[in-house]
């Protein structure tokens, strides 16, 4: 494949994205709740609390929905003006009221679901009911659905209380989290910083602790980049685990899945979001409830093949796989037996079948705004690109695609015969400039598309694989990076399993928090 067009080099055409994140910061992209007399040590700790000992503490009567909500709305009302991290703040009371009716189900022994009363922001991609929901595009900026996405209604009938959105770039497009509806959201580490994405709302604010628990979407590394970037977890499942809707009959590549700042909490999570949905026919699994399995297990002996660079196809920056291969001395010291090793297929073709693919299952999505006139001119230049490029392909085109995708994923299974895992970072840069668009040169080498900088990660994704995010340290600059550990499709649980035994010997999340928590 050629080129791309320029119009795939630039960033937004209405407002760059210095001037975005500027605003950001400021506070004046969000909406905000009204103050409250809330504070002390009391709320500090509940939003401190993991989500699995919040659920327990709430099912108990310990801890009140209502002392819950209040210690989560003061917190946000502190943190996210500076990180723009939750957009579309519902009203204050109106939350309380809802906190108040969940106490009283507690009280009636009526516990909705593990997530009875928390506090949760949905990913600026699903709709929530009553919300306004916008991908990040000013077509949608006052758009509010009058239902649920699937993911969302799990969520829901689980008792989670949707308190607001969490910040996603333009219907999801680039690993970098701003667009001209709310601005930039902010890296939890250091401000300066993009947050990663398209999950970067979800990220900061887990990191930041503005809510328990996240969810987020992933179909060129939007669950796993901004995870590593932000010293979290995130879970990229295998396709149909977590039910998306809008999958009939395609077994696509973006799917949706947890993120959370411990693995146990990654899985509680999971075990909501997972397990068949009658409108979403490819979604399997009766329901999620093996992912609340112990995860503790032996890894002695388990053998993890580290991709590294992909035999030199996929340019990193300085540092950043010096980080990854010191964390791998951590699975060697739980009792894994890790080697550099790749598949037996050249990269090459698998990245230029995702642009391919990418056009056919996103850039399509994209072609009747594409078609209009006064909705093309709202669209981001990356946006364009796609649809364009859908527009120019053929069947024939997708189908030898497909076909690459195949031999890919044939070349991994090969690799699987001799390995349990694979690990491979979760981006090949560390945290840039919020004010840049996308890195256009990694390591001397130009990257000629909005997403290539992250083809290391995208080339996971066509394997199918499930692939976990875990924090992997921090770099010379003290940003943060991750590891992605991968295993075979439809071993979600093996993944868990080695991303506990890992947590455990680093323990990077309690270790390390942000600075900005330290101070609020």
């Amino acid at each position: 494949m050629g080129t791309p067009p320029d119009v795939a080099r630039v960033g937004p055409d209405r407002r760059s994205v210095l001037e975005l994140a500027a605003a950001s910061a400021a506070g004046t992209l969000l909406a905000s709740a009204a103050p409250t007399a809330w504070a002390g040590r009391q709320g500090s700790d509940i939003v401190l609390m993991e989500a699995h000992a919040l659920s327990k503490a709430i099912a108990t009567r310990k801890i009140s929905c209502v002392e819950v909500m209040g210690a989560y709305l003061d917190h946000i009302e502190r943190l996210n003006p500076k990180v723009n991290a939750i957009v579309a703040l519902q009203d204050r009371s109106a939350l309380i009221a809802q906190a108040r009716e969940r106490d009283t189900q507690v009280a009636r022994g009526e516990i909705m679901g593990p997530l009875h009363g928390f506090p949760h922001a949905v990913k600026d991609l699903f709709w929530v009911k009553g919300i306004r929901s916008t991908s990040g595009s000013p077509i949608f900026k006052d758009f509010i659905p009058d239902k649920d996405s699937p993911p969302v209604e799990r969520l829901r009938k689980a008792g989670a209380i949707f308190i607001g959105k969490t910040n996603a770039p333009e219907f999801g497009l680039g690993s970098h989290t701003y667009n001209s509806v709310y601005g930039a959201t902010l890296n939890a580490y250091d401000q300066t910083k993009s947050a990663g994405g398209s999950s970067g709302g979800a990220a900061v604010a887990l990191a930041l602790r503005l809510v328990p628990l996240a969810d987020g979407s992933d179909f060129g590394g939007s669950l796993r980049n901004p995870a590593g970037w932000n010293n979290v977890f995130g879970f990229r499942p295998s396709f149909g685990v977590v039910a998306t809707g809008g999958d009939v009959w395609q077994a696509g590549m973006g799917v949706a899945g947890p993120m959370a700042r411990s693995v146990t909490d990654l899985a509680l999570l999971l075990s909501v979001q997972a397990g068949y949905d009658p409108h979403a026919p490819l979604s399997w699994g009766s329901d999620g409830r093996q992912f609340l399995a112990p995860l503790g297990a032996n890894m002695k002996g388990k053998r993890i093949a580290w991709l590294g660079d992909f035999a030199g196809f996929a340019p990193y920056e300085p540092g950043v796989l010096e980080l990854c291969r010191t964390a791998l001395k951590s699975f060697e010291a739980i009792g894994c037996v890790v080697e550099q090793a790749v598949p037996d297929m050249a990269p090459a073709p698998v990245w230029e079948a995702f642009i391919r693919l990418r056009w056919q299952q996103d850039g399509m999505g994209l072609v009747s705004y594409y078609n209009d006139p006064a909705k093309r001119a709202l669209l981001k230049p990356e946006a364009i690109w796609e649809a364009e490029g859908a527009l120019k392909l053929s069947a024939v085109d997708a189908a030898a695609a497909s076909a690459v995708r195949t031999a890919w994923f044939r070349a991994v299974s090969r690799l699987f015969e001799r390995y349990d895992y694979l690990v491979a970072p979760t981006a090949q840069v560390f945290p840039f400039d919020v004010r840049e668009t996308w890195p256009h040169e990694i390591a001397g080498q130009p990257m000629n598309t909005y997403h290539e900088w992250m083809k290391a990660v995208c080339l996971i994704t066509m394997t199918g694989c499930p692939s976990l995010a875990a924090p992997a340290g921090f770099g010379f600059q003290g940003l943060p990076m991750g590891l992605q550990i991968i295993a075979p499709v439809h071993r979600e649980l093996d993944c868990l399993q080695l991303a506990y035994a890992y947590e455990q010997a680093t323990q990077w999340t309690s270790k390390r928090p942000p600075a900005l928590l330290a101070r609020a």
